[in-house]
C-alpha cells in the first residue's frame, strides 16, 4: 500500500526499484522483491513443477534480471520481462522431464492465528481440499488462478503478455475458472468442515 492507503501498482513499483538499483541504490529492490516473489513463484508452480523446482526457477530470474539489467533499456518492462523469463525457464524444466503432478497442497501454509487445535486441523484439512480441487481445473485455470490469486494489485496487461492471452480475456477467464471451483467445492461434502457455510 502506498502511503495514501492505494495500492502500489507492480509495474511502477517494478519501475521505480529497478531504476534506483541501477543508479546504485539497491534497497528498493528489497520491496520490489518481497511482492512479486510470491507471483513469480505461483507462475512457475502453474506449469508443474514441484515446490523446490519453482524455487529454483525465482531463483534463476532474480539472478538473470542481475545480469541483464543493463540490457533491459524501459524499468516500465521488468515485470513483464520477470514474469515472461519465469514462465519460460519453467516450461524448460517441465520439457526436461522434472514436471511433477501438482500437489493439492496450500504452497504457502500460513500459521494459524487461533491457538485452537481443532480450529487448526480444520484450516489446514480445508486448505488441503480447496488445493486439491484447484488441482483438478483445467491447466489453464491452475495457471491463471495461482498468478492473480497472489498478486496485491495484478496487472491485466501484463499479466496477459507474461501468459500469451488476450487481455479481454483475463477477467471473463478467471471468472469461468473461479465459478468451476466454487461448483466444485459446494458440491464437496467434505468441504464444509466447520460447518460455517
Amino acid at each position: 500500500m502506498s502511503a495514501v492507503g492505494q495500492p502500489v501498482d507492480l509495474v511502477d513499483l517494478a519501475a521505480r526499484a529497478f531504476s534506483r538499483y541501477r543508479e546504485g541504490d539497491a534497497a528498493p529492490m528489497a520491496q520490489f522483491v518481497e511482492r512479486v516473489t510470491p507471483v513469480l513463484w505461483h507462475l512457475a508452480r502453474g506449469q508443474g513443477l514441484s515446490t523446490s523446482a519453482a524455487e529454483d526457477v525465482v531463483q534463476q530470474a532474480w539472478l538473470r534480471l542481475v545480469e541483464k539489467s543493463e540490457q533491459i533499456s524501459d524499468p516500465r518492462a521488468v515485470l513483464k520481462w520477470l514474469m515472461t523469463t519465469t514462465r519460460r525457464e519453467a516450461w524448460r524444466l517441465a520439457q526436461r522431464g522434472l514436471r511433477e503432478e501438482l500437489a493439492p497442497e496450500a504452497p504457502e501454509p500460513a500459521a494459524a492465528e487461533s491457538n485452537d487445535a481443532l480450529g487448526q486441523v480444520l484450516e489446514v484439512a480445508e486448505r488441503e481440499i480447496l488445493w486439491r480441487h484447484v488441482a483438478q481445473l483445467s491447466e489453464r485455470c491452475r495457471y491463471l488462478l495461482r498468478v492473480i490469486a497472489f498478486a496485491d494489485t495484478p496487472d491485466y496487461a501484463t499479466i496477459a503478455a507474461a501468459l500469451g492471452m488476450p487481455v479481454g480475456s483475463i477477467g471473463p477467464t478467471r471468472g469461468r475458472c473461479l465459478a468451476a471451483l466454487r461448483t466444485a467445492l459446494l458440491s464437496d461434502p467434505a468441504f464444509d468442515l466447520g460447518g460455517s457455510r
